[in-house]
């Protein structure tokens, strides 16, 4: 097993890419630890939809350190989500009826990285929410922005095709990376337009300053990403994805916070409302996984062009290649 002790090890990429699998198979060669930076998998409940890895949470107080590591009081009490032996942190962290959101996501990141760091292991920030792992690595700060209540309201009666409309007119740039079926999103992206003209560009303000960090793409191919978003539609129905949408509901998360989460979440809401068929609801999961995949690239490329080293790879095998020509 080779020790990595000043490295971290950062997996981006679209979605169905194999990113979960390459991370435990880096863990396992470097002695790591995953840190999950993907904006669905802290909710709890939310797995086959958000093709969380199996696995069960854990007391970080229940962690064997090796020989001289120890654990801090204030995060002996913490959870970590084990899978293929491999603790994940930051999955089934959150109620889906709260939001969560990147904030809260680098604060929570960060004590994480804190304890992997300090226990002699190598951090593996992995999951398609590139902008969640952007803004940990380059220590990014936010909009000081607050919540506009009445803004909220006046917009929360407007569908997401309208939103996305006028996002797309007040800030074309982030109208063409955001999930246009996210209200969520679209709502937080007008109300920082409304108070500072335009969602700010962290790459164009702030300079990469995670020296430290390898960042891995992994990219098989549009043909091969396509095949990986049918094939795993069709594991997921088998799997129970349409019960696990229904015990969300049964379990008070409303409808329309359901459809918030976009993709899987939001078209299987529809279909148990019966406002689609079945058939309608996967042809939509297809094309928008589709469409969400060439949107995570662009905004790869966008962060690439910045001057951010981003190693892109098709083949998981070529990780370890890449890794070792970066120390």
């Amino acid at each position: 097993m080779k020790l990595l002790t000043k490295k971290i090890i950062v997996i981006v990429g679209p979605t169905a890419s194999g990113k979960s699998d390459l991370a435990i198979l880096l863990a396992r060669h470097y002695n790591g630890e995953i840190i999950s930076a993907d904006s669905r998998q802290v909710y709890r409940g939310m797995d086959l939809g958000t093709g969380k890895v199996p696995g069960y949470l854990v007391k970080i107080s229940n962690f064997n350190p090796p020989a001289g590591g120890k654990i801090s009081k204030k995060n002996r009490g913490r959870l970590v989500f084990i899978s293929e032996t491999i603790p994940h942190w930051l999955i089934d962290i959150a109620s889906p009826k709260r939001s969560y959101n990147v904030t809260h996501f680098v604060r929570d990141a960060k004590k994480a990285l804190v304890d992997i760091k300090k226990r002699g292991k190598v951090p593996i920030i992995c999951g398609g929410t590139g902008f969640w792992a952007q803004a940990l690595i380059e220590d990014t700060p936010f909009p000081a922005v607050k919540p506009d209540v009445k803004l909220r309201v006046k917009l929360g009666k407007k569908s997401a095709a309208e939103l996305f409309t006028m996002l797309a007119e007040q800030d074309p740039a982030r109208a063409e990376t955001i999930d246009r079926h996210n209200q969520v999103r679209l709502i937080r992206a007008l109300e920082i337009c409304q108070t500072l003209g335009t969602v700010p560009s962290l790459s164009k303000s702030y300079k990469l300053q995670a020296t430290s960090c390898t960042i891995i793409a992994l990219h098989p191919g549009k043909e091969t990403l396509k095949k990986n978003i049918e094939s795993r539609l069709a594991k997921r129905l088998r799997q129970g994805m349409i019960a696990e949408v229904r015990h969300l509901h049964a379990n008070g998360v409303s409808w329309r916070r359901l459809e918030s989460f976009g993709l899987e979440y939001r078209n299987v809401a529809l279909f148990l409302q019966k406002k689609i068929s079945r058939q309608t609801m996967c042809d939509n999961i297809l094309r928008e996984s589709v469409q969400y995949a060439k949107r995570q690239l662009t905004w790869l490329r966008r962060w690439e062009k910045v001057g951010t080293n981003i190693r892109w790879i098709t083949d998981p095998k070529q990780a370890a290649e890449v890794i070792a020509a970066s120390l």
